[in-house]
């Protein structure tokens, strides 16, 4: 591996939908070409804490996603449609690349 070490990391989360595109991100801290076993459980350590917020920001967006969806079609229908709902908010999809 060298002496080298890994620079300008970030972990990113793409969301894309038909009305609009959004981009959540962290850097990530830069680790030495052969770390030590401090710095490595270190960067993890960050890494891990990284991802833990990327998740709870992305969780707060589909959150007020789905309620700004429910108050749209309540107001065009007066009721929610709880079939639909599950089949726009079913599972989560991860794109690892």
């Amino acid at each position: 591996m060298g002496s080298q070490g890994i620079n300008e990391l970030e972990l990113q989360v793409d969301y894309t939908s038909p009305q609009e595109k959004h981009t959540f991100a962290h850097k990530l801290p830069s680790m030495p070409g052969e770390p030590t076993t401090k710095e490595r459980t270190s960067y993890l350590s960050s890494l891990r804490a990284s991802v833990v917020k990327l998740q709870e920001e992305v969780n707060e967006f589909l959150t007020a996603k789905m309620e700004e969806d429910k108050l749209l079609a309540s107001n065009a229908t007066g009721k929610v449609d709880e079939k639909k709902e599950e089949e726009n908010y079913g599972e989560e999809v991860v794109n690892e690349g």
